[in-house]
């Protein structure tokens, strides 16, 4: 009864907004999907393959034919690009349509889900904000499947109000959804997640490597006894036990290197502006720089133990 209760009262209090959404990726198709199917809301989508747009119409997502439609006909706009080259394309000009920022108007709302610098969050958020455009960056953590399933988990940054008014609409896509902060402050969490995640999986991949090459321990008893202890995490359990174990490291439906290259460049450039080093994070970056040039840039990032076992 209390599970009903809560659903009925979360459905009695979604926004009724024409909702938008720009990159239909392999997170943001799930995504824009989950969107249309539990807010209730019109959604309509922009990308500029005609694939994801075909695939969501069963869904009943309206395709637009350009980023000013989107601009036009919705009251919020989420966005989920690949990084800051996409982002600022789409928000600040150099697309086809001059960009977000001059063709939005006061009033509507612009939601960053990307993984971008958290310097470029807070840049869209005084240039939307001058122009009386609520702004927040949302970016999502968690797997390709979490975003099917609707279970990811998203780090907002904004202001408290426009947060709470956005809850409902990110909880259909996500379901621990955080406020962090103001503008950035939801980047910056982001970041600091998959870099601490891209070295663990390191982590893990130098362990597995001295297993295989001692003979010391079989490396599935490795793995399967790191996860009885104090090393067990979300990271052993599904990069290490799925991936790095069975050395699979798939060219589509995850992150693959040149992602968390990108990721770990943006946490780096965070880290310097405020004088700090990150030893490890350097170190972890080189690997999966030479990971990159050995073949494995489309790879799912755990190919880094290629990378590894090579030196």
């Amino acid at each position: 009864m209390r599970v009903q209760e809560k659903s009925q009262h979360r459905e009695a209090s979604m926004p009724t907004e024409v909702l938008g959404f720009v990159g239909l990726g392999v997170m943001g198709q799930p995504m824009c999907r989950n969107l249309v199917r539990k807010s209730g809301a019109t959604v309509v989508a922009f990308d500029e393959r005609p694939e994801p747009l075909a695939a969501l119409a069963a869904d009943g997502v309206q395709a637009a034919a350009s980023l000013a439609e989107v601009a036009r006909r919705t009251e919020i706009v989420f966005l989920c690009l690949p990084g800051e080259p996409q982002v600022r394309s789409v928000c600040l000009g150099g697309s086809a349509d001059g960009g977000l920022a001059a063709l939005v108007k006061p009033g509507q709302t612009v939601v960053d889900m990307s993984t971008c610098p958290v310097a470029l969050a807070r840049e869209l958020g005084q240039t939307f904000g001058a122009h009386g455009i609520a702004f927040a960056d949302a970016p999502i953590a968690r797997t390709a499947q979490a975003a099917r399933d609707g279970t990811l988990s998203i780090m907002v940054g904004g202001e408290a109000a426009l947060f709470e008014r956005l809850r409902p609409l990110l909880g259909c896509m996500g379901s621990e959804v955080t406020h962090c902060g103001g503008v950035g402050a939801g980047q910056a969490v982001k970041l600091m997640n998959n870099m601490v995640v891209a070295q663990t999986v390191v982590a893990l991949a130098e362990a597995l490597a001295v297993a295989r090459a001692s003979g010391a321990v079989e490396p599935r008893v490795l793995f399967e006894t790191l996860a009885k202890g104090s090393a067990d995490s979300f990271v052993l359990r599904n990069h290490g036990m799925k991936s790095l174990l069975p050395d699979h490291h798939p060219m589509e439906g995850a992150s693959p290197t040149r992602y968390i290259l990108k990721d770990l460049s943006y946490a780096i450039q965070l880290a310097e502006s405020a004088g700090v080093t990150l030893e490890q994070a350097a170190t972890t970056r080189r690997l999966l720089e030479a990971a990159a040039a050995a073949g494995w840039s489309e790879a799912y990032y755990t190919a880094v133990i290629r990378a590894i076992e090579k030196r």
